[in-house]
């Protein structure tokens, strides 16, 4: 934890994603994708360096694509503002097989740390939950324990968290920015020929 009583979030992700297995991850740009790259690089990792508000909409894409597939989309809560309407499509296409979770710091973090909807009191979880989404609020560690099992999951129905990090900007841990290589890189991990 830290000193504001929220969890570190280079811990929370390193938590999170530390039994993989076969998941699949998308990351939204900015600081979810510097956190997933701290945690370690992974071929099954798909960085997103623009596209602000499509990571659930990606990983939507990806599950459906890829059904045997755990998927798990790894955004932040000013991302996922932007991408409110992806929680009524993935409600309504159902893949069992993905996972939302969102890193919420109630800050914009790549803007400047201004105070983001969910610092004003919006609730990303009630939303997915309304939407249709199995949804749950993470505060602490065994929260994160709790619900890594569920990202293994590849039928009922899709998952939400939000996990309550620190307002806290971390040295960047920048991972390859570089399209077509990421691109190449997933699809070989998924078995598909690259030329």
């Amino acid at each position: 934890m830290s000193k504001t009583g929220a969890l570190d979030r280079r811990v929370a992700v390193k938590e999170l994603t530390g039994d993989r297995r076969e998941l699949l991850i998308v990351s939204g740009l900015g600081s979810p994708s510097y956190d997933l790259f701290a945690a370690g690089d992974h071929d099954g990792n798909f960085y997103l360096w623009g596209a602000m508000g499509g990571a659930a909409v990606m990983g939507l894409g990806l599950a459906l694509a890829q059904p045997q597939r755990p998927v798990l989309v790894l955004t932040g809560d000013g991302e996922q503002l932007m991408g409110l309407g992806s929680f009524a499509t993935i409600a309504a296409k159902r893949p069992g097989n993905l996972s939302i979770v969102v890193l919420d710091n109630g800050q914009y973090g790549e803007t400047g740390m201004q105070r983001s909807h969910t610092g004003l009191g919006i609730e990303l979880h009630r939303i997915a939950s309304a939407a249709g989404l199995i949804a749950t609020d993470i505060h602490d560690h065994a929260g994160i324990a709790a619900f890594r099992p569920e990202l293994q999951k590849t039928s009922g129905s899709p998952r939400f968290a939000t996990i309550r990090i620190a307002a806290e900007n971390p040295e960047r841990a920048l991972p390859p920015r570089d399209g077509v290589f990421l691109k190449h890189r997933f699809r070989r991990h998924l078995g598909f020929a690259v030329s």
